[in-house]
């Protein structure tokens, strides 16, 4: 009954300040009240009117001061701090990581992790880390990520794009690389192909699911606990399609886990010598790694909840970022056309413009490609938003004091756009930034670059993450022109991973 009554106050508060605001106010006046903490209301106008383009709204709150706190409704448990601020960032995932932990909040919100790496903390999540690190850290593993993801294009990505150029037909870039990633990931972490990247693009059900649930906990992390627990209650809304979603994937997951338990018995029955997979859930069910960690120690759930978690880690940096590189490259042909000219000019290219994939050692020559993915990163990571909470109370290099468990939100959208980080020209596309004067890879600091998060938590898949863009962009730009089709809408979706909110759709052309 309480939740009912917290969910009708809160849409009576956001009527209210609609109301308020609107009324007999002029342009500016309308935006200096909206970004007020007004009385009662706080600063709920201002996420109401802009949860639209909500990532761009709290950049402009951050503008004036890269830490701000945000207040909502007295009554919605909402109020954060919210910064961009370097200091503050190196300070909360380097410096003083111990004391700030996920937060209570935080294994609410993604209590569809269960108990992997992303939830898990202190002991669990070292355990997690230092297994997971063991097993992408084999011989042969990050041959076995390139030599997927080369086959992975010349059988699925470059026969659709050929198609599309041959027939003039208009295709979503962002779902092909959504399938891309999904498939890739799917073989590197579980073992199986789910081949959805096909010229006929299969409907699957759970490839969907994990755009759903991805968007739900979105909104979990702006609506009060209430409004969202109410409505997981009633099953209706964002939270169905959660519900929904959860039982698709863990349904996929299961099985796939009991096929590779299948695989793994009958191989150690008949000729173990042959059971070569080097995927990581095969390392997870043979003990590979730290030995606390054998199968006898881990449950069937605890595998399903590490596999999801690694799943989800592992397509949606690479999807999300290669949708937003190649919008960039094409609004910016300057940067493309000398992109084609290093890939030329440094990769075995035959007369038909194909790329004649050898290793992963001529990526390393790539560096102006490599400097224009870290560009696209910087302006969009693909997990925008971060936020944390400190055990204890905790002052921050900017002077801002927090107390226990006061959610930390770390904007990392907001930081690619500040002038006081990167410089008057922060919002153009400039691959050079990345490009030393010797003609090197410039390394900026995590805490600056937080693409791949910072401190004890930064992402293991960096390295491959790029292998893997840099053969799918070598593959597309050395045969293809991308052109946006003219009119379409370019905007990021709410969600907790960076996405298009309307896709990416193209022409494509062959490269004469």
């Amino acid at each position: 009954m309480l939740a009912i009554i917290n969910y009708v106050i809160l849409l009576l508060v956001i009527l209210s300040a609609t109301f308020l605001s609107y009324r007999n106010f002029d342009g500016k006046r309308k935006k200096r009240l909206l970004h007020t903490n007004l009385p009662l209301f706080g600063m709920t106008p201002l996420l109401f009117f802009n949860i639209h383009r909500i990532h761009d709204c709290i950049t402009e709150l951050l503008e004036s001061s890269t830490t701000v706190w945000f207040k909502g409704p007295w009554f919605g448990n909402m109020d954060m701090l919210m910064t961009c601020d370097p200091a503050n960032v190196h300070y909360i995932l380097s410096k003083n990581s111990q004391n700030f932990t996920k937060g209570p909040e935080f294994n609410k919100i993604f209590d569809i992790l269960g108990d992997g790496i992303f939830n898990a903390e202190s002991e669990s999540w070292e355990n997690q880390r230092r297994t997971i690190m063991s097993l992408i850290n084999r011989q042969g593993f990050q041959k076995f990520v390139a030599t997927t993801s080369r086959n992975k294009v010349e059988e699925g990505l470059i026969p659709i794009l050929e198609n599309a150029a041959k027939i003039r037909k208009e295709v979503d870039m962002q779902e092909l690389f959504q399938r891309f990633a999904y498939d890739c990931t799917c073989i590197l972490i579980l073992g199986h192909d789910p081949a959805s990247l096909h010229n006929d693009l299969p409907h699957l059900s759970y490839e969907k699911a994990f755009a759903d649930a991805e968007e739900a906990v979105f909104y979990r992390h702006i609506l009060p606990e209430t409004c969202w627990k109410l409505q997981k209650w009633l099953q209706i809304g964002k939270e169905k399609n959660l519900s929904k979603a959860l039982y698709s994937i863990n349904e996929f997951l299961m099985h796939c886990i009991s096929l590779k338990q299948l695989k793994i018995n009958c191989a150690d029955q008949t000729a173990p010598q042959e059971n070569e997979d080097l995927d990581v859930l095969t390392g997870y069910m043979k003990g590979a790694g730290d030995k606390s960690d054998a199968p006898d120690h881990i449950s069937e759930n605890l595998w399903k909840d590490t596999m999801l978690n690694l799943i989800f880690a592992g397509k949606d940096t690479i999807s999300a970022a290669l949708t937003w590189f190649f919008w960039l490259l094409a609004t910016n042909p300057i940067e493309e056309n000398k992109i084609r000219e290093e890939i030329m000019t440094n990769l075995q290219v035959d007369e038909k413009r194909k790329w004649k994939y050898s290793n992963t050692e001529e990526l390393k020559k790539l560096v102006y490609l490599h400097g224009a993915l870290c560009e696209a990163l910087r302006l969009f990571p693909p997990v925008p938003l971060q936020h944390k909470a400190p055990r204890k109370q905790d002052i921050l290099p900017s002077g801002h004091r927090i107390n226990p468990n006061k959610k930390t939100c770390l904007s990392f959208y907001s930081m690619g756009r500040m002038k006081s980080i990167w410089g008057e020209d922060c919002l153009e596309f400039k691959p050079e930034r990345w490009i030393s004067e010797q003609g090197q890879i410039k390394h900026e600091p995590s805490f600056k670059f937080t693409a791949f998060n910072a401190g004890p938590r930064s992402c293991l898949g960096k390295e491959m993450s790029f292998i893997q863009m840099k053969i799918v962009a070598a593959s597309i730009i050395s045969s293809f022109h991308i052109e946006v089709v003219k009119g379409h809408a370019i905007a990021p979706c709410n969600s907790v991973v960076l996405h298009m909110k309307h896709g990416l759709k193209v022409t494509v052309s062959r490269n004469i």
